[in-house]
């Protein structure tokens, strides 16, 4: 009887040292590991003073060129415009709306109201462009964009 009972105390603490272990090594609390994600999809995001970038990523197209993806808005009273944007130093071929407030600058897409190509890139899929978004008034956003092919979520951009 009393093997049993020890046994089964040792089980006890055991099941109750691993709920410990699996809990609680650092895995909660503010700094836990899994609050801080911030990214959630293949684009990049970033800020310059009241201008974010959202979800910005080149997509390859058949003819060596690259697409961008992505999204900015302007949450400055001001509005902004951009002057350029390049990848890998070369200069894009861009037709874009002005950065009003509150009001998104949409690449590619159904919701499109901008575009951008980079003739020539030559990018391949998986690969990382450094892409840099100029404006008027502030700071430019300089992002290591990845590069998607024209395939599954991507088929129709550059169309």
């Amino acid at each position: 009887m009393l093997k049993k009972n020890l046994k089964s105390a040792i089980s006890a603490l055991f099941g109750a040292l691993l709920v410990v272990v699996l809990t609680g090594c650092g895995a909660s609390g503010p700094d836990a590991p899994t609050r801080n994600i911030r990214q959630v999809t293949d684009g990049v995001e970033a800020i310059s003073g009241g201008i974010r970038a959202v979800n910005v990523l080149l997509v390859t197209q058949g003819d060596g060129s690259a697409v961008l993806v992505g999204t900015l808005v302007n949450s400055d009273e001001a509005s902004d415009s951009i002057t350029g944007i390049t990848a890998n130093g070369i200069v894009g071929e861009v037709s874009v709306t002005p950065l009003e407030t509150d009001s998104p600058v949409i690449f590619a897409g159904d919701s499109a109201n901008s575009s951008a190509r980079f003739q020539g890139l030559n990018a391949k899929p998986s690969d990382h462009v450094e892409l840099e978004i100029s404006f008027a008034d502030a700071a430019p956003i300089k992002v290591s964009a990845i590069v998607r092919a024209k395939a599954d979520e991507y088929a129709s951009v550059g169309d």
